[in-house]
């Protein structure tokens, strides 16, 4: 099952952030670190509508014992397990305020068994750092930027240099 494999992925990475002390959720998946909240949402496919009203509403459900709460996320990853769009990666890379607090984990050849995983990630989340090297270091899976794509109408040489542009 893929979402199965995301999910396995994401459950073995929030016990990695335990035992660094970090506060997670055993039913949302979410990791707490000084008072940030970075929220993983994984997903087959999102249109990009869709993904662009979630990346700026920016929250974050947070369960307390048997009460819920709406928190703001700091952060946000999208984990997909089927390549997602251009348009929706030239979402983040033309809009500086999404690029700032969303990452996006093509998982998708992890999900068919291979060691790859296409990532854009311009946010400054320890959080999301901590998630690319344990997928390198505990599930030996290759971390690269995604290809070039035209952001802005101009050819760069990667989506995280689009951002900066």
């Amino acid at each position: 099952m893929v979402i199965s494999r995301v999910w396995e992925i994401l459950r073995k990475f929030k016990l990695f952030c335990i035992s660094l002390g970090w506060k997670t959720s055993e039913g949302e998946d979410w990791v707490e670190l000084e008072d940030n909240y970075h929220n993983f949402l994984w997903a087959r496919d999102v249109h990009p509508s869709s993904f662009r009203r979630i990346a700026l509403d920016k929250k974050c459900v947070v369960r307390e014992g048997t009460s819920y709460r709406v928190v703001e996320a700091s952060y946000t990853a999208w984990l997909f397990s089927q390549t997602p769009s251009e348009e929706l990666v030239r979402t983040i890379c033309e809009n500086p305020a999404v690029s700032k607090n969303v990452a996006l984990y093509d998982l998708s050849q992890v999900t068919k068994g291979k060691d790859l995983c296409v990532r854009l990630n311009n946010t400054d989340s320890q959080v999301f750092q901590e998630f690319e090297k344990f997928l390198q270091s505990e599930l030996k899976v290759r971390v690269e930027p995604f290809p070039p794509l035209s952001c802005r109408r101009v050819r760069v040489s990667s989506c995280e240099e689009a951002a900066v542009a």
